[in-house]
């Protein structure tokens, strides 16, 4: 049976604003669109209303090409649907697409698409929103705003801007009181940072922060208590030698269920890098198998 198949596609992917670098593919994304619309978006415009325009018209399937915050937006409107989501790969990290084992190359992904098996993975769910990576409070929030002032406003590649911005989150310095609630066990924590990821990260040796697994079912939950600017320095250093500790550089758990409550009303939130203003309480939950995705093997 022939499907019918919608594009997104990000006009920013490969560090353009046009569009161009999709330019070599476009004969073969209109031949696996099948009569399905291939949308290019621009920053600002609303991808996830593209979306429910695609599967309102009766696409089989929906592709996002971009980075995880395209992605994000993309899945986010196919979660718990009968209809499939795809990945091209044109971001920085690529963290889902490197994680579900779908190749960075433009071409292999597309075979992918075209050829490969219908799966079903995790995500996660944070104050009604959905994460395919991780969601995250403090520090990290606070480095993702910075870098994106410091590339918008002083034109800094990525790594400089996420250098940059990560000395200036340590200056200021921000801790959280919170309490937390996972599954029924209940805390109060004073934590520089709360990373929630959709399935265990590894966090040693030269696959740190990968995972192995996004069909586990559970949340992995980790945070640092009291750390004062110099070890949180030394955390990072860690982290990029692929040296963490658990025991000693944070605290790690997994859950089902994570309930977050605090002082005050809302908290920068980041789900997958994007950051909003979130009212607390949170809830955050994983949705087990609750995406249809197309992933590498031979479809039947």
């Amino acid at each position: 049976m022939s499907r019918r198949v919608a594009f997104i596609l990000s006009a920013t992917a490969g560090g353009r604003t046009d569009g161009v670098v999709f330019l070599p593919f476009r004969s073969r994304i209109d031949q696996i669109a099948n009569g399905g619309p291939v949308i290019i978006v621009g920053a600002g415009d609303d991808i996830r209303d593209e979306v429910r325009r695609a599967v309102a018209d009766g696409c089989d399937a929906v592709i996002a090409a971009g980075g995880d915050g395209t992605l994000n937006a993309v899945a986010s409107c196919l979660v718990g649907t009968p209809i499939v989501f795809g990945v091209m790969p044109f971001g920085t990290l690529n963290h889902f697409a490197r994680d579900a084992g779908i190749p960075s190359d433009t071409y292999a992904a597309l075979d992918v698409i075209e050829r490969g098996t219908v799966d079903t993975v995790d995500v996660g769910e944070i104050g009604g929103r959905h994460f395919l990576n991780n969601a995250s409070l403090g520090l990290y929030v606070q480095v993702v705003r910075h870098r994106e002032l410091q590339q918008s406003h002083l034109r800094r590649g990525k790594w400089p801007a996420f250098a940059w911005a990560f000395l200036s989150a340590l200056k200021r310095f921000p801790f959280m009181t919170l309490r937390i609630d996972v599954d029924g066990l209940e805390s109060e924590i004073k934590t520089p940072f709360l990373f929630v990821g959709n399935n265990p990260y590894e966090i040693n040796g030269l696959n740190i922060g990968r995972r192995q697994s996004l069909q586990g079912g559970t949340l992995s939950i980790y945070h640092a208590e009291r750390a004062g600017r110099r070890r949180l320095f030394v955390f990072a250093l860690h982290a990029l030698l692929g040296r963490l500790d658990s025991t000693h550089d944070f605290h790690q758990t997994t859950a089902k269920r994570l309930h977050i409550c605090s002082r005050h009303h809302s908290l920068r939130l980041a789900t997958d890098g994007e950051v909003i203003q979130a009212e607390t309480p949170l809830d955050c939950r994983i949705l087990a198998r609750a995406l249809k995705v197309y992933l590498p093997g031979t479809r039947s």
